[in-house]
């Protein structure tokens, strides 16, 4: 067993003649980890003991019941050294920044497919040439961005890929698949979304977008100002952006009642081949605010009770339904503003109260999570 031992660990000694106590080092991964294991007279490895640096016992951090496990149940010192090699790959290899290298080929392949497609398409990759990201332009000249985290087996075993869609984002992968078939499929997958996006375009020039603050290219939900405190939230639909979207009127009941029944009146004049936004015009018998001709701030008014517009990533969209008060709130602020008063009740997940600014009556949701 002293012969195999110094064979395979020959950094490893014994430290007296009856062989009870070995020290040295044990090599795993390029790094030395000082050891050293103390054995009772017989030898037995239910009975030793471990002993081992502070490097050594941090990486172990979360291993040592398997560490202990297999030091009492290992038939002999040179095969717990054999299985404490593989715990300490194992949790070297799990930790953040140590990477495993890929064969030469891995690497040659790599450029050989970025020089066919086109340096001048990747926008990104990291050291370890794992994560690249590259760039597309679509018929409409919108620049696009899809991320590709490779895999050590690649290109037998299919990449992730990752971009900012409103739909899932479809790749076809074999193993004779390449970047530039990828950039390809890519192209294929934004210029599907090309009159979604020039929907949304329309929008986000002509009208003022109280939400989101800064839409990206996934997002496909507006919340359009219409008049002081009364706005309109679109969901386009990805796949059919011309037909009549889910809509939701935001504001006083007195000033929305009217556009509400003007929608559902007016909903079958809806023309598909006209743009979205002119058949909003049409349907609720309206024009919008525009940059052109009104300010942002004239419809961003600030909470009544925390004196802020944007709480996070919310706005007030709850607004006091009497005609000379009009005051808008956050919804979690208005919520915890009439949670707190004695006068307030509750009846399911609607909370009943007074107005902070009118004392007139007013409602709100309860906020999830608060219940």
């Amino acid at each position: 067993m002293s012969c195999l031992l110094m064979r395979e660990s020959p950094m490893i000694i014994a430290l007296n003649k009856e062989k009870t106590v070995y020290d040295g080092f044990i090599t795993v991964l390029e790094k030395d980890f000082r050891i050293r294991i103390s054995l009772p007279p017989d030898h037995q490895m239910k009975q030793a003991k471990l002993h081992c640096c502070w490097q050594m016992k941090r990486l172990l951090h979360g291993y040592q019941h398997i560490v202990k496990q297999r030091l009492q149940h290992s038939t002999n010192l040179m095969a717990f050294i054999l299985e404490l090699r593989t715990v300490l790959e194992v949790a070297l290899k799990s930790q953040p920044g140590c990477q495993s290298f890929s064969p030469p080929q891995y690497y040659s392949q790599l450029i050989t497919e970025m020089e066919i497609l086109g340096w001048d398409k990747l926008l990104f990759i990291d050291a370890e040439f794992c994560t690249l990201k590259m760039k597309a332009e679509d018929s409409a000249g919108r620049q696009h961005a899809i991320t590709i985290k490779l895999k050590s087996k690649y290109p037998a075993e299919a990449p992730e890929f990752s971009a900012d869609l409103p739909v899932p984002l479809v790749i076809t992968w074999t193993s004779q698949s390449t970047l530039a078939s990828v950039h390809s499929q890519f192209l294929i997958n934004v210029e599907a979304l090309s009159e979604f996006w020039s929907v949304l375009d329309e929008i986000d020039e002509q009208t003022w977008v109280l939400e989101p603050e800064k839409p990206t290219k996934a997002d496909s939900m507006r919340r359009i100002a219409i008049g002081n405190n009364v706005s309109i939230k679109v969901q386009i639909d990805p796949r059919h952006p011309k037909m009549l979207p889910e809509c939701c009127l935001l504001g006083a009941e007195h000033v929305v009642t009217p556009l509400r029944n003007k929608l559902n009146a007016n909903m079958h004049l809806w023309n598909p081949d006209c743009s979205v936004l002119q058949n909003m015009k049409d349907v609720l018998e309206i024009e919008f605010p525009s940059p052109t001709t009104h300010e942002k701030s004239s419809f961003s008014v600030e909470c009544g009770i925390c004196y802020s517009y944007r709480l996070e990533s919310d706005i007030p969209d709850q607004v006091c339904n009497d005609p000379r008060c009009g005051q808008p709130f956050h919804q979690v602020c208005l919520y915890e503003w009439l949670r707190g008063l004695p006068t307030s009740r509750q009846s399911f997940n609607i909370v009943f109260g007074e107005c902070p600014y009118c004392s007139k009556p007013i409602t709100v949701k309860m906020v999830t999570g608060n219940a």
